[in-house]
């Protein structure tokens, strides 16, 4: 690597990189997965986080996990589908936890967007699995659309939780009330598109220990892949868009992310 591709926000990242959030149990992976963790190991990605969405998606995170050494699992209900967050599924997402290649609860959260759960189910589903995360001593994967506020509402109801809001929405002014919860924050592909500048803003801001990085695949391609199903690999792009917004190195980037992760995530990790 040239000194030039070393300047701010430049060069390809080093190997060691880390995707804090990815969907691989999904349909749209089922037929490549091994070509999509090959693609990724030549990126440089070294860990990837698979989230559940239900029970059946948490089962299939963890049999992901046990097969190829590089992934790791969450397992938990997302709020899409909180109304089947049934004291049965969370006896079984707290059976999951105790693999020891689950390293936190999620995909868990709030969303108004108006295609998910009923609220009320939402709230119940939401709260029920932070108590068990901080029962266990595990982070949460916080989904968050349209609802900050009902968000760190209910997170305050509940001691003890820590860990990250994925696929950041909001903007510069709200990091400071996410971090001040002891929450990190990830950045998407999102964070890659001409109109997310209060994206760019909000990565600026925030404290280099608080900093992820996802691709939330197959959802959320970077601008340069847009349209196309996304893929750990592509997590290079949000890499380097972040870099760019914080004014630091790709290689300095990757190594604060790295180190991030492992201290959020512990020992499974």
């Amino acid at each position: 690597m040239t000194q030039d591709d070393r300047g701010v926000g430049g060069g390809r990242p080093p190997p060691g990189l880390i995707d804090a959030h990815a969907h691989l149990t999904d349909d749209r992976m089922a037929g490549d997965l091994a070509a999509v963790l090959e693609r990724a190991r030549a990126a440089g990605i070294e860990r990837i986080l698979t989230c559940g969405e239900d029970v059946a998606s948490s089962e299939a995170a963890v049999a992901l996990a046990e097969r190829w050494p590089m992934l790791r699992a969450a397992v938990g209900v997302h709020p899409h589908r909180a109304a089947g967050a049934t004291p049965d599924a969370l006896r079984r997402i707290r059976e999951l936890a105790a693999h020891p290649r689950v390293v936190a609860i999620g995909e868990i959260g709030v969303d108004r967007s108006g295609r998910s759960a009923d609220l009320m189910d939402q709230e119940r589903a939401f709260v029920a699995q932070l108590e068990l995360a901080a029962d266990l001593g595990l982070p949460v994967c916080v989904h968050v659309r349209d609802a900050g506020a009902d968000a760190r509402a209910w997170l305050d109801r509940v001691a003890g939780v820590r860990g990250y809001v994925h696929c950041y929405s909001e903007g510069p002014a709200e990091v400071d009330a996410w971090v001040g919860r002891g929450l990190h924050i990830s950045f998407a592909g999102t964070v890659t598109f001409p109109r997310s500048d209060g994206l760019r803003a909000a990565a600026a801001a925030l404290p280099a220990d608080r900093v992820l990085i996802e691709t939330d695949a197959p959802y959320l391609a970077p601008q340069a892949h847009r349209g196309r199903r996304n893929e750990p690999a592509f997590v290079v792009a949000t890499y380097a868009a972040v870099a760019r917004a914080r004014r630091v190195t790709c290689d300095l980037l990757g190594d604060q992310v790295r180190g991030n992760a492992a201290s959020l995530f512990g020992s499974r990790w």
